[in-house]
């Protein structure tokens, strides 16, 4: 298996950054500039430039300047996504966003790590996980979500965040770890506050 179908795979691995493929590393750098220097009523060209850098249809995925990500191909959203400004995607494995996912600004998705040893560390060594966000999820502005997480279906992560386990569905969690504070219930609509 060549580094690009390990990348690609569920699974989490071990590399060596001189094994990395910085071709399709710089071709996402350029799609990236690209996208960020789009003026705010170009909508359509940005969204053929996210369909180029992602490689699906990507018509319900809406991706705000400044924008960031290590190579695009691994990052697949499943219907309406919203990614806000200032986001970065660190997409050494698959980043598989759900259905309507809302990422507020600032928000960092990072697959990628490295090792704690320092030998290895400047050596290149290191280690890519997946991250998978369920649907209807909402990362706060500001958060981390790091490699081999998932959150569940319509769960909030809470701004500031530091996302290193999994997150159960519908539950509001928080925090640096990030916890899970409670779950999210028929009080949490805002109609029916507004209404009482």
């Amino acid at each position: 298996m060549d580094m690009f179908e390990i990348m690609q795979s569920d699974k989490s691995y071990v590399s060596n950054q001189r094994d990395m493929p910085t071709d399709l590393q710089d071709k996402a750098k350029d799609l990236c500039w690209q996208i960020n220097q789009t003026r705010p009523n170009e909508k359509k060209r940005r969204s053929e430039l996210i369909k180029d850098l992602f490689g699906t249809s990507t018509e319900l995925t809406f991706v705000e300047p400044t924008f960031h990500c290590d190579y695009g191909f691994n990052i697949h959203s499943h219907g309406l996504a919203v990614i806000n400004y200032n986001c970065s995607i660190l997409d050494t494995s698959p980043v598989d966003i759900g259905a309507g996912a809302f990422i507020a600004p600032g928000v960092v998705l990072a697959c990628s790590d490295h090792s704690l040893n320092g030998e290895e560390r400047i050596s290149g060594v290191g280690t890519s996980s997946p991250i998978k966000l369920g649907k209807n999820v909402w990362i706060g502005a500001n958060s981390v979500v790091l490699g081999d997480v998932t959150i569940g279906d319509n769960s909030v992560i809470g701004a500031g965040s530091v996302v290193n386990k999994d997150i159960p569905s519908n539950v509001v969690a928080v925090g640096s770890p990030c916890k899970v504070i409670r779950k999210i219930t028929e009080d949490d609509k805002i109609k029916k506050r507004i209404s009482n």
